[in-house]
């Protein structure tokens, strides 16, 4: 990442550098070995009792201090993960749930505004919750980036041993669909990290408006490697299908679903995951909506580069739980 802005520079003075990586806290279970890549586990049972069954099939459990990473959603819409959905999880790893503040206008763009939308969505009543930029932020390297060095992230991210990545899988209207890569790319950067995404590097604000855009979905899942780096085999991704809207929950008046729930699938590969969870929905019947909005954007390239700098891998297996 290169850059000769001044405003760059100043706001750079204030981030924290931190190692690439933690130590291993979670204990790695067998997981069945895919014949040309990673395993991805899918369920259609989109409740809290699916969601414990997924993370279990996983068999990496979550020790320590443990945050689980979601969506917060934009005031207005209302497609964000359900409290009552996530609450058995987050409780039974005894988490903390996650988010850092927008780069953009809005309730969640400040600390103590997006606090009381977390209260008013439900999600303060069932576990802490950390707004992880509240008191600046930290920079993990990056390697084998083409536009980023680094990912600015919220600086208590570096309290946590362990994340679950907790998304919900659907459109983007800048980056054609949204899973675990967008959820710890984006998601976990601070207010000037997301800038940065955004941007491909040259913005600490605004969200990179005139930004090519496989620059835009390459940096995407360049830092999501950093933050993958970082925390080694302490992270576990989970997509869940449901409200499959065209938007995304930072939209505050998403459109409507024009098709049907699919289900739950995790995996330890955030790659292999996100690349199932599209495969489905150009296997379901009713997913041309969604389609659309992923081919016009160029989705899959977060994934082609991805999988290019060593995230993951887009080769998988399904193995269906139910």
């Amino acid at each position: 990442m290169t850059t000769t802005s001044a405003t760059f520079l100043m706001a750079r003075q204030n981030i924290h550098r931190v190692a690439a990586s933690k130590p291993v806290t979670g204990q790695q279970a067998e997981t069945p070995e895919a014949p040309d890549g990673a395993t991805v586990f899918m369920t259609e049972d989109i409740s809290a009792e699916g969601l414990m069954r997924i993370y279990e099939a996983l068999g990496s459990r979550a020790e320590g201090n443990v945050a689980i990473k979601i969506s917060s959603g934009e005031p207005g819409g209302h497609y964000f993960l359900s409290p009552d959905l996530i609450a058995p999880l987050v409780a039974e790893v005894n988490g903390t749930i996650i988010e850092c503040n927008t780069a953009y206008g809005g309730r969640r763009m400040t600390t103590e505004s997006h606090q009381r939308v977390m209260e008013e969505h439900g999600f303060t009543a069932i576990a802490p919750v950390d707004i992880m930029d509240a008191d600046g932020a930290i920079s993990l390297p990056i390697v084998g980036g083409k536009h980023l060095e680094e990912d600015v992230v919220g600086s208590h991210f570096a309290n946590y041993d362990f994340v679950i990545n907790l998304a919900h899988f659907k459109g983007h209207v800048m980056g054609g669909f949204g899973g675990v890569i967008k959820n710890m790319s984006i998601g976990i950067a601070s207010s000037m990290g997301k800038s940065l995404i955004h941007s491909a590097g040259t913005q600490t604000t605004g969200y990179g408006i005139g930004t090519p855009q496989d620059d835009f979905l390459e940096s995407m899942a360049e830092a999501a490697k950093g933050v993958a780096d970082y925390l080694g085999e302490n992270i576990v991704y989970i997509n869940v299908m449901n409200n499959l809207s065209v938007d995304c929950d930072c939209d505050s008046r998403p459109a409507a679903p024009t098709m049907s729930d699919i289900g739950i699938l995790a995996s330890l590969d955030p790659v292999a995951l996100d690349q199932a969870c599209v495969d489905l929905v150009y296997a379901a019947p009713d997913g041309r909506d969604l389609i659309e909005r992923m081919e016009s954007r160029r989705g899959i390239h977060t994934l082609e580069h991805a999988e290019a700098i060593g995230l993951g891998s887009r080769r998988y297996a399904l193995v269906n739980i139910d």
